[in-house]
């Protein structure tokens, strides 16, 4: 089987134009199907001297593995011109709009997966479209209760109990019943999706020290440790509530397949230290495959020519395992 991914082309002024053009001059197993302003992509294509030939998309053509040099397209127009590096509240309607379509692909089971570049909430929120992410986007999209954002790469698997929230709004958003619900769907996604048979989750608390039995804060005494307790006693792997600071010692990762941080930057920077440009970010519990790079939108970066296109090269690949293992009724290999 051949799969179909739809790739988005995120915030026009940043570097998602630059890491799909570089995408589409390499060899992949999937077809590669962008979503996105032709007049964007030529533009870039031209300032970095590539050469891509553009092709309308249509649902009637065969699926075979992407051709490089090419890029099947839908067009998605822009509303203001687009400098490289500047951002435009005008655009914030075509970010979500190129959004839209890609998902709108997916849950009609055109393309078997989704794979997005990066796209900056900031000017989507001061064009006054309420926004906090991909993930918490794409879970009200679908009408999902539930998801989980995940980073992975050859080293590390991190998931996260909360995502895009301010640090003063994390520890009220810990609950009994999100947290149970956040393992729920790791340990069943890491089963079905990466062929862990049960797998061993490490649980990190979210005060120092695990809050130093209560002397540092209460919520691993009040919450983290009862719901543990309690998934453990349903037969899930777990260990924890532990101290952040000792977690990713080499003796627990060898006894770790995924650690579940309690906010995005208690996890995240470990993870991106160990593989910056080859990290994934998947949205697990989705009724749909979402991969998307690890990083942001890099408008320093963009249409100069040295942005890395290897994280979002890596979720392409990742993405392929994944629906190829599950048409053959198996599981994706990835080491760690």
């Amino acid at each position: 089987m051949t799969p179909r991914l739809v790739l988005t082309t995120g915030e026009p002024a940043g570097v998602g134009p630059d890491i799909l053009l570089n995408v589409a001059t390499q060899e992949h197993r999937a077809q590669l199907i962008a979503v996105g302003s032709k007049t964007v992509l030529a533009e870039r294509a031209s300032a970095l001297g590539l050469d891509i030939t553009f092709m309308p998309y249509t649902s009637s053509d065969p699926i075979t593995p992407h051709l490089p040099g090419t890029l099947p397209l839908i067009d998605i127009p822009i509303s203001g011109a687009v400098a490289a590096g500047t951002l435009d509240t005008r655009n914030a309607g075509h970010v979500l709009a190129v959004l839209d379509q890609a998902l709108s692909l997916c849950t009609a089971g055109e393309c078997h997966g989704m794979v997005t570049a990066p796209i900056h909430k900031g000017v989507i929120n001061e064009a006054g479209i309420p926004f906090f992410g991909h993930t918490e986007y794409l879970a009200s999209a679908t009408a999902t209760d539930h998801v989980v954002m995940l980073l992975t790469n050859d080293v590390l698997r991190v998931a996260l109990a909360t995502t895009h929230l301010p640090l003063s709004r994390v520890p009220a958003a810990i609950t009994a019943e999100s947290l149970s619900s956040t393992i729920c769907v790791l340990e069943k996604d890491l089963r079905q999706s990466f062929g862990i048979a049960q797998p061993r989750i490490t649980v990190l608390g979210l005060n120092p020290h695990a809050g130093e039995d209560g002397h540092l804060g209460r919520e691993e005494i009040e919450v983290i440790k009862p719901v543990c307790d309690s998934m453990r006693s349903k037969g899930y792997n777990i260990t924890g509530p532990i101290s952040a600071d000792t977690a990713f010692s080499a003796q627990q990762r060898s006894e770790t397949d995924v650690y579940l941080a309690m906010f995005h930057d208690q996890g995240l920077p470990v993870i991106k230290s160990e593989g910056f440009t080859k990290s994934v970010n998947v949205t697990l519990g989705l009724p749909i495959k979402r991969l998307s790079a690890d990083h942001g939108t890099a408008l320093s970066l963009a249409g100069t020519g040295l942005a890395d296109s290897g994280s979002i090269t890596a979720a392409i690949k990742l993405a392929t395992r994944m629906t190829m293992s599950d048409a053959a009724g198996g599981s994706p290999s990835q080491s760690q």
